[in-house]
């Protein structure tokens, strides 16, 4: 069995999303990869008689490739069964529930060997479905954590920037992960940005060398309109 069909599977979009194409659309642009592979894996299987080691790797190959496709289909999955519901929006203090989280993964941050450093502003408010934002918050930081070099740090830095709160993730990343850049852990990257933007807030992804960051912006429930994100005190929290 020729390559060919592998090479064209592995032929991925690059970068961050562009501003122009949804998460969804960005998944169903690239389930079309693996399905192109596959066909043209089958059917090189089928255009003549080959020996019993060409069978058995187009079988891997296929198996491969039916594997990258089933977890693009898991995560469209859940961007379309993420349906909106009746939420119950409160005005709560963001920086808690991202202390919380932060140490619920701390755990997960030792086993890898990463340090988790959590840098403050003021105490800001937002107004949301505190339940929905823990959950997210919880996806990105452990996306996040997955991704990050072993013995590096995941740092977290929260603070207002003008009628905003803003969430900067930041990570030197480690190994590249197989199916880069479609693997489970870039994937989940993705449906956190999906439940922020449906959320309400601003997403950016940024790659500059080996540090990669997403900040995620959420309207402020008061009116702390005047504050700069460069002017502001920032105090470290607890790290492992």
């Amino acid at each position: 069995m020729s390559g060919a069909a592998f090479e064209v599977a592995s032929q991925a979009t690059t970068g961050p999303l562009t501003k122009s194409r949804s998460p969804l659309a960005h998944l169903l642009h690239a389930l079309n990869q693996p399905l192109t592979g596959l066909q043209c894996s089958l059917e090189l299987a089928v255009a003549g008689r080959r020996r019993p080691e060409e069978y058995v790797r187009t079988l891997r190959e296929a198996l491969d490739l039916t594997e990258r496709t089933r977890v693009l289909v898991e995560a469209i999955r859940e961007l379309t069964d993420a349906q909106p519901t009746a939420e119950v929006e409160e005005t709560f203090q963001f920086h808690e529930l991202l202390r919380d989280t932060a140490d619920d993964l701390r755990p997960v941050a030792a086993a890898l060997g990463v340090r988790l450093v959590l840098v403050s502003s003021l105490p800001l408010s937002i107004k949301a479905d505190r339940r929905s934002m823990a959950t997210l918050v919880f996806r990105l930081l452990e996306s996040a954590l997955a991704l990050t070099q072993t013995g590096s740090d995941l740092q977290i830095v929260v603070a207002p920037e003008l009628e905003q709160l803003c969430l900067v993730v930041s990570w030197k990343q480690g190994a590249t992960p197989q199916h880069s850049p479609f693997s489970r852990q870039e994937l989940a990257l993705l449906i956190a940005q999906a439940g922020f933007e449906r959320a309400g807030g601003e997403w950016n992804h940024t790659r500059e060398g080996t540090t990669q960051s997403c900040t995620v912006c959420l309207p402020l429930a008061s009116g702390l309109s005047q504050f700069n994100l460069a002017d502001q005190p920032r105090s470290s929290g607890d790290s492992k």
